[in-house]
């Protein structure tokens, strides 16, 4: 029985456990080539924030959101996996599973030893899970409790839901502790768009009341989810301790989208004080004024869209907001250029007037759309000298079937439809295919009547549905060849199409046809597909860029984008490498989706870089795969253990994983240590790995000094799955480091910058890159050179690697998706020597073996 059937059939105080088979404990052996061996991830679906983290009775409970019909966010519910030592475990069935009326959010998980709640019976206290319940017909969120007496094998919700509700539609992520000091339970929960988090105190468990609000402070440049507060001892001090605020931001984290960032300070039983919120503007550093956009384009040469008047650049500088768009910050000054003219819909380029690289950095205000610049990208709107093979400008009325092609399902008696304005789905002519009928319930596929292949290429422009064989359902264009599928092509979940290519020249002089699939019902569940061309070279795709470029002989160098936000922010470029060569600037909007402008403004040529706004915040982790991360309750001897997921929700829907998406990053330990004078959150692995230790033995390497280039290591370095663990002593290299993951074409550099004393993640050549645009990157946060020495600790997987840097004080998680053959460990070293102190790399097994 389907479980929103079932229950729906439930009373008020219902019962919710699914069997075995449903979701549950399973003998897979989860090896598939991108699959963590040494990360929990579920056997099959989507999975995102950990949930409900409790230690109870020698079990680690992970519970987690999960969504048990698919590999797609969506029906969210509780997922569930226990553990004994923090590495290997035992997925479990769904612990409290979404109804057609109620869906459920995040939330924590308590353990009422006093049965304050009376849940549970003298002796055999209840676990409780207080979550969010999200109602679908009304939108609201509000807090609800379900209880277990099993050890969190059983839940059952309680008849009184929701326990607490404001009517609100942004009001979520309750964590739950029981505070000594006020002798109470609290409850830590935030007003997501407000950026506020409020706490609340209850005797029961069942009847809250409002204690204090704190925010907004610091990154509020998105959502504010997942809160935590727990107290920790200042350097091993119990005599000496501070409160910590995790607060979990989505978008607007320091690496991009998705992050979590924390607040250090202290809590009396009602209010969080904190010690680390910013005020006021980051300062940028002395330098010569390229631009500062105050008076014209002097200087300038300006291509607006010729289609949309003055738009997207206009005349001159504008001055601030434009009308319709959302307050426009961080600028200095009257003006700055505003590519928004027009909204979102025109396309255009400024392109500066040549100067000399002759300082260190280029520092320059940017804002607007997250829309980088993407090598192998073309501004060509349709490629010279195609050939169109298939469009859909049918005559009105005209339906598929009439103009020749065979349907199924919901796609029989459908016509193409006329597109937006302006090409806003970057079609060609006036009308497109889409499958988007009934609010994306429609399935089927269209098949073409036949054409001869005459050319070496084949391209087409697609867009929407990325699903390829996620278990819900493809969404997918293929190219048949005597009834065979050869090629295929799907979307990139957006609502503007681009060119996806095929080198056919192996079937020139065969007949083939082009069938659209469409299988998928959720979110995303259509495609758009528009003008099969043919042409002798392959395609480029289209840029949808907005950036600014750094342009030298004719190639971009530098480049800089914003992050969906109207706030301008520091971006600051090292260019001492290009000293003395020609170059210029391109400030390209190619977008006309949403977000699809650009912000620039005060370019300046200086000696040190402009500080971000968003680096003098604390984050809790600097790469961009860190989220939801939320602490365990109940711990023996006090240990405060954190788990996040492993991803963004920049591209979460999207990452190359089957038949299941999404992982939790190695479970780890906070503390609090003074670093350079200030008190820092630290951090290490929860679990030793001495017992994921291979049998075989270690590469070592002492006192070694690497000399500029990369430097091969034996064979007993390599690997995809390892722990390293290095110390180097500076010299007079640049950057330096450790390549994991590594091929003749693949490599993920992990290292040091001297000269801006950061940790650094390098994921631009680590495998698959079109998980979306915004996947390629270089990741990384602060570290101070201890003794003129660097730590590593680095835990390399199938598809992630986790660094912590020094002892813990910075830290750095990104996925990667290389293949499965790319196993070489190298050293690096630029510009200069550094010195391998110590060096040691383990192979790690596997814990689902």
């Amino acid at each position: 029985m389907r479980i929103r059937r079932w229950l729906a059939a439930c009373a008020a105080a219902t019962l919710v456990a699914v069997a075995p088979g449903a979701a549950g404990a399973s003998t897979a052996t989860r090896d598939e080539p991108y699959r963590p061996q040494i990360h929990f991830s579920p056997e099959r679906n989507w999975m995102n924030d950990p949930n409900g983290l409790v230690w109870y009775q020698g079990e680690w409970h992970l519970f987690y959101q999960y969504n048990p019909e698919g590999a797609q966010w969506g029906n969210m519910s509780w997922g569930h996996a226990v553990s004994r030592d923090l590495q290997h475990w035992e997925e479990l069935p769904v612990a409290i599973p979404y109804s057609s009326d109620e869906h459920i959010f995040s939330g924590s998980v308590v353990v009422d030893e006093r049965n304050t709640s009376g849940f549970g019976s003298p002796g055999a206290p209840a676990m409780v899970a207080v979550y969010t319940s999200w109602y679908p017909g009304t939108g609201i969120q509000a807090q609800s409790l379900a209880y277990s007496t099993d050890r969190g094998r059983r839940w059952t919700k309680y008849a009184g839901n929701p326990v607490l509700d404001l009517g609100s539609r942004e009001f979520r992520d309750p964590k739950v502790f029981w505070d000594t000091r006020s002798g109470q339970w609290t409850m830590a929960v935030v007003l997501a768009t407000e950026h506020k988090v409020s706490f609340y105190g209850s005797a029961d468990l069942r009847s809250w009341r409002h204690l204090s609000d704190f925010g907004p402070a610091n990154a509020v440049g998105g959502v504010w989810e997942v809160p935590d507060l727990f107290e920790l001892p200042v350097d091993g001090d119990p005599h000496h301790t501070k409160w910590v605020l995790v607060v979990n931001l989505n978008p607007g984290a320091v690496a991009g989208g998705s992050g979590a960032q924390y607040f250090i300070g202290d809590w009396d039983g009602t209010r969080f004080t904190a010690e680390n919120v910013v005020t006021g503007e980051p300062a940028p550093p002395a330098g010569r004024l390229f631009a500062d956009f105050e008076g014209d384009y002097a200087g300038w040469t300006v291509e607006n869209d010729p289609a949309l008047g003055p738009g997207p650049f206009g005349a001159g500088p504008y001055p601030g907001t434009v009308p319709g768009q959302q307050q426009v910050s961080g600028f200095q000054g009257r003006s700055l250029v505003n590519s928004f003219l027009g909204f979102d819909a025109p396309r255009g380029r400024m392109v500066s007037a040549d100067f000399t690289v002759d300082q260190d950095y280029v520092n320059l205000l940017v804002g607007g759309g997250a829309h980088p610049h993407l090598p192998g990208t073309t501004a060509a709107f349709v490629p010279a000298g195609a050939e169109p093979v298939l469009d859909f400008e049918l005559p009105d009325g005209q339906t598929y079937e009439q103009a020749g092609w065979s349907a199924t399902g919901g796609l029989r008696d459908r016509a193409p439809v006329i597109g937006p304005a302006r090409s806003e789905r970057g079609h060609v002519g006036d009308k497109l295919l889409t499958t988007f009928f009934e609010a994306d319930s429609t399935t089927g596929t269209l098949t073409s009547p036949g054409f001869t292949i005459d050319r070496n290429h084949l391209s087409l422009l697609v867009g929407a549905g990325g699903h390829v064989d996620d278990g819900a359902g493809r969404t997918v264009v293929e190219l048949l060849v005597d009834g065979r599928v050869v090629r295929s092509a799907t979307g990139n979940f957006s609502g503007f199409m681009n060119w996806r290519g095929w080198d056919v020249s192996e079937f020139r002089g065969r007949s083939a046809q082009l069938r659209i699939v469409d299988e998928n019902t959720g979110g995303w569940g259509h495609l758009l597909v528009d003008h099969l061309i043919a042409t002798d070279e392959p395609v480029l795709p289209r840029s949808v860029e907005t950036a600014v470029n750094l342009v030298v002989d004719g190639q971009v160098v530098r480049t800089a984008t914003g992050k969906d936000s109207e706030r301008l922010d520091w971006v600051a470029w090292d260019v001492r490498d290009l000293a003395g060569r020609r170059a210029h600037l391109e400030i390209n909007d190619f977008n006309s989706g949403g977000w699809g402008h650009l912000l620039v403004d005060q370019v300046t040529f200086a000696d040190r870089p402009a500080q971000s706004e968003l680096e003098r915040f604390d984050w809790v982790d600097h790469g961009k795969d860190f989220y939801a991360a939320v602490s365990y309750d109940n711990v023996p001897g006090g240990r405060r253990i954190v788990v996040g997921w492993m991803n963004n929700w920049q591209y979460a829907g999207s990452t190359p994983t089957s038949p299941w998406r999404g992982a939790m990053a190695l479970p780890r330990e906070f503390a609090l240590t003074t670093v350079d004078d200030t008190v820092r959150l630290v951090q290490r692995p929860a679990a030793q790995p001495a017992g994921l230790r291979g049998d075989g033995p270690a590469f070592t390497l002492h006192h070694a000094t690497v000399r500029p280039g990369v430097l091969d290591l034996p064979p007993a370095a390599d690997g995809t799955v390892l722990e390293i663990q290095a110390e180097f002593e500076l010299r007079d290299a640049d950057r330096f480091g450790i390549q994991v993951r590594g091929s003749d074409e693949e490599r993920t550099l992990i290292g040091y910058d001297t000269g801006a004393r950061r940790l650094f993640v390098d994921r631009t050549r680590s495998g698959e890159a079109e998980v979306h645009p915004l996947f390629p990157g270089v990741h990384s946060g602060p570290l101070s050179v201890d003794g003129n020495r660097v730590r590593m600790n680095i835990y390399v997987d199938r598809s992630s690697v986790e660094v912590f840097g020094g002892g813990g004080e910075t830290t750095i998680t990104d996925l990667i998706f290389p293949a499965p053959g790319s196993d070489q460990t190298r050293l690096f070293s630029e510009g200069g020597d550094v010195v391998v102190r110590s060096l040691t790399v383990r192979p790690l097994r596997s814990v689902w073996g």
